[in-house]
């Protein structure tokens, strides 16, 4: 009687098992595991080319020379650079980029080297562009100590010495800013900004306060002008394939 009630027990069960399922394979969403395919590249075919002309209304504060006699190193006359204005308003050292608009494309990140120097006891360029993830080659051209000290908000604060003319050393920022400021601890004066972005489309306006962003595949845009006192401005601005629009330009008061 045990043994027929212990064959009828396990029977049961394993009814249950088969009823319940539990004897089926778990399956698998294939619509949900499926890597999606990467983003395509830009065709060069249909790029197009945005330029315009960035100006100052009004007069700003003069160019006013430093007094850099704390470091004999330094013989060069070194002046301020937050404004530099030339020929009817022209407003150099702003930075212009696209902020917004350009979807998912492949941009490689260039593995070259931006250059970032030391050079005159002044940073040069004063304002540069990068892309997240190039190198940026920190440069000291002068006989005298330097220090780059960067001040992110989104990326990592580093601080980099530099004894000895014709030092070099890289860093790589992991992610996208606008605007990034370095300063030196050991000459208070010197400063520099870096537009740090996840692809190549930025430019910093000449000594005419022109400027050019080439390579633009068509769409709609918003790009946006930085410069380190006045602030920021944007305007949107659509490009068609192989359209070339010269007329972009901005005006900052002061």
């Amino acid at each position: 009687m045990d043994r027929i009630y212990s064959t009828c027990i396990a029977a049961l069960v394993a009814a249950l098992v088969i009823g319940c399922g539990g004897g089926q394979k778990p399956t698998t969403d294939t619509a949900q595991t499926a890597q999606a395919p990467p983003p395509p590249p830009i065709d060069p075919t249909t790029v197009a080319t945005i330029s315009g002309r960035i100006t100052l209304q009004g007069t700003p504060p003069k160019a006013e020379r430093i007094q850099t006699k704390s470091d004999p190193n330094c013989k060069q006359p070194v002046f301020t650079q937050s404004y530099v204005v030339g020929k009817d308003g022209a407003l150099q050292n702003v930075f212009v980029y696209v902020k917004d608009g350009l979807g998912k494309y492949t941009i490689p990140v260039p593995t070259e080297p931006v250059v970032l120097a030391q050079k005159n006891c002044t940073y040069e360029p004063h304002v540069l562009g990068i892309m997240a993830g190039q190198p940026l080659e920190l440069r000291n051209d002068d006989p005298t100590l330097h220090n780059i000290h960067a001040v992110p908000t989104a990326n990592r604060e580093f601080n980099m010495g530099q004894p000895i003319q014709g030092m070099r050393q890289t860093h790589v920022f992991s992610a996208t800013e606008v605007l990034v400021p370095f300063k030196c601890d050991v000459h208070h004066w010197m400063s520099a900004f870096v537009g740090v972005l996840d692809h190549p489309f930025y430019a910093v306006t000449n000594t005419d306060g022109t400027f050019e962003i080439k390579g633009l595949p068509p769409g709609t845009y918003t790009i946006e002008a930085v410069h380190e006192k006045l602030g920021r401005q944007t305007q949107t601005i659509t490009v068609g394939a192989k359209e070339s629009k010269t007329d972009l330009s901005f005006t900052f008061k002061v």
